[in-house]
């Protein structure tokens, strides 16, 4: 698999189908010279300085007047031409035809994905989802959201269950980002910039305006995070240093792949434009980009090699030292969407409760689970399940969490082992879709009451004890 992919985020990818070598343009032909210290000190003071010169060239064309065994050169752009340096991203592709080349868009049934936040009435309860049963639905469905696509400032979480390959279709998504997180079955993900292979406890990100089909291996389920107007950062440092949480050498973008296949019966893609699904005709394959460079590309990561952070001392530190990928928000140090995870590690802070500690929140908590079971909720919480904690709705530890933990002997152990939690957390108050609420008939109306037993331990006669 390692031949598959190129390592790191946000790098200045090139890569060119191998049957099709030299594909990437040269363009014009730049001389470079540079003088070799190394030659000069290694010879002596009678040696002319011209014998010290390197020379190589370099290519600096993007869109030549002809591509290279008659391509077309499209450059796909992920943000505004004027962006910061920085922030700037795009991608060329070199392809058989341009994607320009299809029949007109029409409308077609969205099914259960939706951007409409005020279907339901505004509901501040703890909510929680039981497992996502396969017969029940099909398809990708809206849980939870808040903001607009036009405005491009906002988030929508959805649930995805198939049995199916997509056969001669694809999905752009022209509102935002897609973060999947497959929690069972593999998913094979044809992009225009090459294959990926994701399984669960590993994600990916499609990025806005990327065309990609899937395959799946059987039945098959998961989450997908998807925000509007911003695109997936690391999350700084700050004091940690250089190295730690996800680092950018384990990110894996794909390499070059192409089909020049035409499809007689029509290839249908399908367009998420402003919250509704359109879709097109053309005879040939989206997938026919032969060589490609850029910094905006899709990207997967395997959550097994994120790096730790955690206390060793006492307290719990913030799920925010969790934080696997953010999308920031105008507002310096608020997201509009965190992903972040709960993975196996060690726990030996003392003189502490060790669980979540109860909380209220200015953020939007979604939780899922990939695997195993949730540390604060052992029982309940199962996999291919789902919470909501509303913003400053209470939640944390059940209650028999509470008094497992609060009398447990304070020895190092591992923590979360065979297990994968993680949180969507936004700055946003999302809605509850009529989906989530009603349809889908999977909300567990009972997870209160894994509250309800937790009693009073007040001891107004209580004294520091004596050390």
């Amino acid at each position: 698999k390692s031949g598959l992919y190129m390592s790191g985020f946000g790098n200045e990818f090139s890569s060119e189908d191998p049957r099709c070598p030299g594909a990437l343009p040269e363009g014009q032909v730049t001389h470079i010279r540079t003088f070799s210290f190394i030659k000069y000190f290694k010879t002596n003071i009678h040696t002319p300085l011209t014998s010290c010169l390197n020379t190589f060239t370099v290519s600096l064309q993007n869109n030549p007047q002809v591509c290279p065994y008659g391509l077309y050169a499209e450059q796909l752009s992920g943000s505004a031409f004027t962006c910061p340096r920085p922030a700037n991203k795009r991608s060329w592709l070199y392809r058989i035809l341009p994607s320009v080349k299809h029949k007109p868009f029409t409308p077609m049934p969205c099914g259960h994905l939706t951007e409409n936040w005020n279907e339901a009435e505004p509901d501040p309860n703890q909510v929680s989802w039981t497992l996502y049963l396969f017969l029940s639905f099909s398809g990708l469905h809206t849980i939870c959201g808040a903001g607009d696509a036009k405005s491009r400032n906002g988030i929508g979480i959805h649930v995805y269950t198939c049995n199916t390959s997509m056969v001669d279709r694809c999905f752009n998504n022209s509102d935002g980002d897609f973060l999947i997180v497959p929690q069972q079955g593999e998913i094979l993900i044809t992009t225009e910039f090459g294959k990926m292979m994701v399984e669960p406890n590993e994600i990916c990100v499609i990025q806005q305006g990327m065309r990609f089909s899937v395959d799946v291996f059987g039945e098959t389920r998961g989450y997908i995070l998807e925000v509007y107007g911003a695109h997936f950062e690391l999350p700084d440092l700050g004091p940690i240093g250089a190295n730690g949480l996800a680092n950018p050498r384990d990110f894996l973008c794909p390499v070059a792949w192409y089909e020049d296949r035409k499809v007689a019966t029509g290839y249908t893609v399908i367009n998420k434009y402003q919250g509704k699904l359109f879709a097109c005709q053309q005879d040939f394959s989206p997938f026919n980009v032969v060589a490609w460079h850029g910094n905006y590309t899709p990207y997967k990561y395997n959550l097994e090699n994120f790096m730790v952070i955690n206390c060793v001392a006492f307290d719990h530190a913030d799920p925010s030292i969790f934080t696997v990928l953010t999308a920031k928000s105008t507002r310096p140090g608020v997201a509009i969407a965190d992903f972040v995870i709960f993975p196996p590690r060690w726990g030996v802070a003392d003189h502490t409760f060790r669980p979540p500690y109860y909380h209220r929140n200015c953020m939007s908590e979604f939780m899922g689970l990939i695997k195993g079971h949730y540390e604060a909720k052992e029982e309940g919480f199962q996999p291919g399940g789902g919470s909501l904690h509303s913003i400053m709705t209470p939640h944390g530890p059940d209650a028999d969490c509470f008094e497992k933990n609060s009398t447990a002997s304070l020895k190092p152990e591992r923590v979360a082992e065979g297990t994968m939690a993680f949180m969507f957390e936004s700055s946003f108050s999302m809605a509850v879709t009529k989906w989530g609420l009603e349809t889908c008939q999977r909300l567990d109306k009972s997870y209160y009451q894994c509250w309800e037993p937790l009693r009073s331990h007040f001891n107004p006669k209580w004294k520091p004890s004596k050390q």
